[in-house]
């Protein structure tokens, strides 16, 4: 049975999710690492897909991406999905798949949850025990986004460039979101969404009878 197009909307935010196949490592060495946001890089120019905010974990990766059209993001990760893995098969001399099976992504409402999704991304190697704060991972767009680092790769969205007037006004209020870690709240919906591959978005308040025209309780 063919595969059922990604519902992607032009203009909206993604969190994207990609993992090892069996939850294997798909990063061995910092080259690796390098590797794979050049081809990030190259893609997303290509394929008119902007990147607000990554994570290169050992065994996945977390991507915030919004694409100018419907089939950018799906681009990005055949694109990225076929050369990285000729490479690591190449370099450690090795045959097969890399990634378990087709990646994971969630629309994100973006004025509900945007920050939250950088905050998430941003936050995975903490959450994790492999640093104690963001700034020390060195594979994620936080040094970009909280600290100025230059990094190609990344693409402000709108609602990032109003934390504040000028970069560092804004990189001082990135900073300060990541003062306390999220709610259960906000962790339980980002992580169930993007395994479901659902949208991300506020839950409407349930309809009572009373609102549906019903006769209430008999």
């Amino acid at each position: 049975m063919p595969r059922q197009p990604r519902p992607y909307h032009p203009g909206v935010p993604f969190h994207v999710v990609q993992r090892g196949n069996n939850r294997q490592r798909c990063f061995f060495e910092p080259r690796d690492y390098r590797y794979y946001l050049y081809c990030l890089r190259e893609s997303a120019a290509r394929y008119g897909v902007a990147v607000h905010a990554y994570v290169l974990m050992t065994n996945h990766v977390h991507l915030l991406m919004t694409p100018d059209s419907p089939p950018g993001i799906s681009r990005v990760m055949q694109s990225i999905g076929r050369r990285y893995v000729q490479w690591i098969n190449r370099r450690c001399l090795r045959t097969g798949t890399l990634w378990e099976g087709r990646h994971r992504a969630s629309l994100v409402d973006a004025e509900a949850y945007l920050l939250a999704c950088y905050r998430y991304i941003e936050s995975n190697p903490v959450r994790a025990g492999m640093v104690t704060s963001a700034g020390a991972y060195p594979w994620s767009s936080f040094h970009r986004n909280a600290l100025g680092e230059p990094d190609p790769v990344v693409s402000d969205h709108e609602l990032y460039c109003r934390l504040g007037r000028g970069g560092p006004a804004r990189r001082s209020a990135y900073q300060a979101l990541f003062g306390e870690p999220l709610g259960a709240g906000e962790l339980h919906a980002i992580r169930a969404a993007a395994y479901r591959s659902a949208p991300l978005r506020p839950r409407r308040p349930a309809r009572s009878a009373v609102s549906r025209g019903g006769a209430g309780v008999r």
